[in-house]
């Protein structure tokens, strides 16, 4: 039902504001505002992307919980299609997830709404022995003693055979 609403609510928000500041501005000055706001949130969501990829990359390779790095991603993402959205609301709330500040109160109030049941990172990555045979691996070569099948008609001239 929330879904529903939001579907409602954030278009008529959105045209509610166009007309009030498009009115206030003029027509021009809202266009040119609603397409910055486009360039300026796709150079945005791809600095704050690569800290977010940085910042799991250390999650990762630390053997720590990856939660809050792939929330932060998942937001910054989101921002993204925001900012693309057309309309001064869906940007002010995509500009407000590329906050880090901001990610984190809403990570916290999504921590509280959602339950993780298991997280468990192995002890240490498997290393492949190089001394160890596996049987199910056969390194050979080869050779096709089966002859190249013959034509079964004439060339038509555009292909060789």
């Amino acid at each position: 039902m929330w879904l529903l609403f939001a579907f409602i609510a954030v278009p008529l928000i959105e045209i509610a504001l166009f007309v009030e500041i498009g009115g206030a501005i003029g027509l021009a000055y809202t266009l040119v505002i609603v397409l910055l706001t486009a360039i300026l949130g796709t150079w945005m969501v791809r600095t704050q992307g690569r800290v977010a990829l940085g910042q799991l990359d250390r999650a990762f390779s630390e053997m720590r919980d990856p939660t809050e790095p792939l929330a932060h991603g998942a937001m910054i993402l989101f921002s993204g299609a925001l900012l693309l959205t057309p309309g001064f609301f869906t940007d002010a709330f995509g500009l407000a997830l590329l906050a880090p500040g901001f990610r984190s109160i809403v990570f916290r109030w999504l921590r509280r709404r959602v339950r993780m049941t298991h997280f468990s990172p192995s002890a240490s990555p498997q290393q492949p022995n190089p001394h160890r045979q596996d049987e199910s691996v056969i390194d050979a070569d080869y050779v096709d003693l089966d002859p190249p099948p013959k034509p079964t008609h004439d060339s038509s001239g555009w292909t060789r055979h």
